[in-house]
């Protein structure tokens, strides 16, 4: 049966630490293929920031040892708290058959074992494998990192540093790219010694074989159906999975097609049909991923989470309007809720509409991060405080804390708060980025204008 790679437990390599490089602007990777990791990272992106500060991480040594196993990279990584997080970047493993195809590959010309062996990765062998189905380099979206700390980031700042320091480790080994994908040095390097060694012995070897064939050939014509299906012999392997399609189908043509029935909204339908291939790829996407089997369903979204991230992913004025008309809520609702489910989804539309009371614990750690010792000019802003939003007196912008933990920046406009980019686990950063787009009064005048 052909299917998902299995290594071996001892298939797995720690690396030490790499020292702080303060000040250093030298590039992660100078190899091509530590250079295809990084531009998978980076065009997977959801925040430059983000991947600004993962970056910073890296070269301040926040990183410690790398451990890389089949499927993934793990590290701790230090942020702003005394504990540092589990940071962890996984890649999808090939299927049996894709690394039968890839070492044939390789078997084919001496040249590819050596320079392997010589720390280079051959360039014709990426192209031809990409060729014949098989990933070798990750590509956009192929990389999926997660972290412990509670920021909704993708990726996050901590799990950015470890995809940078794994590009380090790229650049001095490729075989911590096959080893990513499934296997092991040591298990390649066997295997590649058993190819060679059964390919010269079929070129030496009598084509007449046994002319009874061997035991469990498959069934016959006139064969019993019984004992042959219960032997289960002759059965083809199991296809591969699907691949993952690069986008999402645009639906059926449905206005111009014939005359509607009374009732139906040709227009609406075509929508909801691309809605619908959207979310199936996402869904697909969760299905192929290694980590599938351990993620729980998502919890079903209300209906009025649905409408804004319906308006969100389809964010023309013709889904607006419709959407308003029926959600039974004002256009300046919908807009609020919209903004908020693109900086983060459900969590970030809960911090719009329901304030709460957190912990004295987070306010307390809070309020540390926004100590003096952070503000160049002397001391932090004054802020107001109710809940689990902080005012900036003296300014549009505000501070809320998620259930999440995160620190989400609200700007103020025409009396009215507005969702006013992504979050953060530090309340100084959002903070020091809130204040620049909104610099002081009179409210109306904030960048974050709607």
């Amino acid at each position: 049966m052909t299917g998902r790679s299995r290594p071996g437990r001892s298939a797995s390599r720690t690396f030490e630490a790499l020292p702080p490089a303060k000040g250093s602007r030298a590039p992660f990777a100078v190899s091509w293929w530590g250079r295809a990791w990084l531009r998978s990272l980076e065009e997977s992106s959801l925040d430059s920031g983000r991947l600004s500060r993962g970056r910073t991480y890296a070269r301040g040594g926040a990183v410690g040892p790398v451990t890389v196993t089949p499927g993934s990279a793990a590290a701790r990584v230090q942020g702003s708290r005394r504990t540092p997080y589990r940071s962890t970047v996984r890649v999808e493993l090939l299927t049996d058959r894709q690394w039968d195809r890839l070492l044939d590959m390789i078997a084919e010309r001496a040249a590819n074992i050596a320079a392997l062996l010589d720390g280079e990765m051959p360039a014709g062998l990426a192209d031809d494998a990409a060729a014949a189905g098989v990933p070798l380099l990750p590509g956009p979206r192929d990389l999926d990192p997660e972290c412990s700390c509670p920021d909704w980031g993708y990726p996050c700042k901590h799990a950015a540093a470890l995809c940078y320091q794994v590009a380090r480790l790229l650049d001095r080994d490729p075989f911590v790219l096959l080893l990513l994908r499934g296997r092991g040095e040591q298990e390649l390097m066997g295997e590649l010694g058993r190819r060679d060694t059964a390919r010269a012995a079929a070129e030496g070897a009598v084509s007449a074989t046994t002319a009874a064939g061997p035991a469990g050939s498959p069934a016959r014509t006139g064969d019993p159906a019984g004992p042959a299906f219960a032997s289960r012999t002759g059965l083809p392997s199991l296809p591969a999975p699907p691949p993952l399609p690069d986008r999402a189908g645009g639906g059926p043509a449905l206005v111009d097609s014939a005359v509607p029935e009374p009732g139906v909204d040709p227009a609406a339908l075509e929508l909801l049909a691309a809605d619908a291939a959207m979310r199936a790829r996402h869904l697909l996407a969760g299905a192929l991923g290694t980590r599938h089997a351990d993620t729980a369903p998502p919890v079903p979204l209300t209906e009025w989470q649905d409408a804004a991230r319906f308006a969100a992913a389809h964010p023309t004025p013709d889904v607006f309007a419709r959407i308003a008309s029926n959600c039974g809520r004002t256009p300046g609702e919908l807009a609020a809720a919209t903004r908020a489910w693109q900086h983060g989804g459900a969590a970030s539309l809960d911090v719009l509409e329901n304030p709460w009371n957190p912990p004295a614990s987070l306010l307390a750690r809070a309020r540390e991060a926004l100590g003096a010792d952070y503000w160049a000019d002397g001391g932090p802003p004054r802020l107001r405080s109710w809940r689990n939003r902080w005012t900036v007196e003296g300014h549009a912008a505000q501070l809320r804390l998620g259930r999440d933990e995160l620190w989400y920046p609200y700007a103020k406009d025409r009396g009215t708060w507005w969702p006013a980019g992504p979050p953060d686990t530090d309340p100084a950063v959002v903070l020091t980025a809130l204040l620049t787009t909104c610099p002081a009064p009179p409210a109306q005048r904030c960048a974050n204008r709607k």
